[in-house]
């Protein structure tokens, strides 16, 4: 009986690309699988067949010859030959490749492969609010790890390579067949790598890496915030034998200000103002988060809690020339510590402004209101 076109097998056209075909197989495969067709030999024929058309149209080079030459190109092989599997298909095969592609970037690692990326580190950097408003440039210390300068990273002595895994030849994964399935697992020998090496290096056991702290030199722009992270790509651990460097994750934290609150790129502080200013008016200074100082008026008759805003004065605005502003926030301030005098004077106002009646309309509103509510709860 003639053998079925691969391509009609899998349900694709002869231009389909990678993704198509592997698509097209996986349907066909879940489809027709045994564990789903128990006792139907019907559908572990097909299983067999869809197996062995993706066997061969996954591989570029036996697309190629099968393209040209079709099922003859691969009949020796068939009927024995090295491409044989002892159950007549390659359960493994057709799934292996899948599954490699669909975790092997969450494992870290695919069919032999030898070399792994380097592990991410992460750095934990605190600055103050001034630093943070004008931006600073810093160095740090970061324990990480480095290629042996011993073996440039190869984990092998004496500039010797690693040699090809005498066990899985290479391919990083062993099989054993099972009765009707075909298992696949991680090599014993090369636990994966696909190399061994022969003799290690004596500075880094064979690992290719050495542990060794970093001084780098970091740029934090102004107007960062609490949270930030800064990334340094490729300053993180060495990669295994080769493999690529993780990075540098900078995590910023702003250490509290003694007098200035942040609120985004706006500060707010709480400014004490004496009474008499309060009352009458005047002017005061207060500091700015640059390290100078601004002039501010006070009008007469300032209360508690008046806020006033100073335009960009407050933190700067990160990627940008702009800035937030400042908000002062008035504590009127009661005076302590009275000497006789100042206490005659207080009670010659107190009694002024008990005559007037207009020197204190907050209060006086205030208990006028409360006097009505108790006249209402009386009646």
């Amino acid at each position: 009986m003639a053998k079925r076109d691969f391509y009609e097998t899998l349900g694709v056209g002869r231009e389909a690309d990678d993704g198509e075909i592997k698509r097209a197989f996986r349907k066909l495969a879940m489809q027709h699988h045994p564990d789903r067709n128990q006792g139907d030999k019907n559908a572990e024929q097909k299983f067999k067949e869809v197996n062995e058309a993706y066997d061969i149209l996954k591989d570029q080079e036996k697309r190629a010859a099968y393209d040209r030459f079709g099922h003859a190109a691969f009949e020796q092989a068939g009927a024995g030959g090295a491409g044989a599997r002892p159950g007549g298909f390659d359960f493994a095969g057709g799934f292996a490749d899948i599954f490699d592609e669909m975790f092997g970037e969450f494992t870290g690692a695919r069919r032999g492969q030898s070399s792994t990326r380097g592990g991410d580190v992460r750095y934990n950097l605190q600055i103050s609010l001034e630093e943070a408003y004008t931006g600073k440039t810093t160095k740090i210390r970061v324990p990480s790890t480095v290629l042996c300068d011993a073996c440039s990273g190869t984990g092998a002595e004496g500039g010797s390579q690693p040699v090809v895994c005498p066990t899985c030849q290479g391919h990083g994964k062993v099989r054993a067949q099972q009765g009707f399935f075909t298992i696949e697992r991680t090599c014993p020998t090369c636990h994966g790598a696909g190399r061994v090496i022969e003799t290690p290096c004596k500075k880094c056991g064979g690992s290719g890496r050495l542990k060794k702290e970093k001084t780098l030199s970091v740029n934090v722009p102004a107007g960062v915030e609490e949270g930030t992270r800064i990334r340094l790509s490729g300053e993180g651990e060495a990669g295994v034998r080769g493999g690529p460097p993780g990075d540098l994750y900078i995590f910023l934290s702003i250490r509290p200000h003694r007098i200035f609150k942040r609120d985004g790129s706006n500060l707010h502080v709480e400014v004490p103002i004496p009474m008499v200013t309060a009352a009458m008016g005047g002017n005061i200074e207060v500091p700015t988060i640059d390290g100078g100082r601004a002039r501010v008026n006070v009008p007469e008759g300032t209360q508690a809690g008046h806020q006033f805003r100073l335009r960009n004065k407050g933190m700067s605005v990160l990627r940008s020339n702009a800035h937030g502003d400042l908000y002062l926030h008035a504590m009127v301030e009661t005076p302590v510590n009275l000497t006789k005098k100042q206490r005659e004077l207080l009670k010659e106002f107190d009694k002024a402004a008990h005559e007037r009646r207009s020197n204190s309309p907050e209060s006086e509103g205030f208990f006028a209101r409360v006097k009505e509510l108790w006249d209402d709860l009386t009646d």
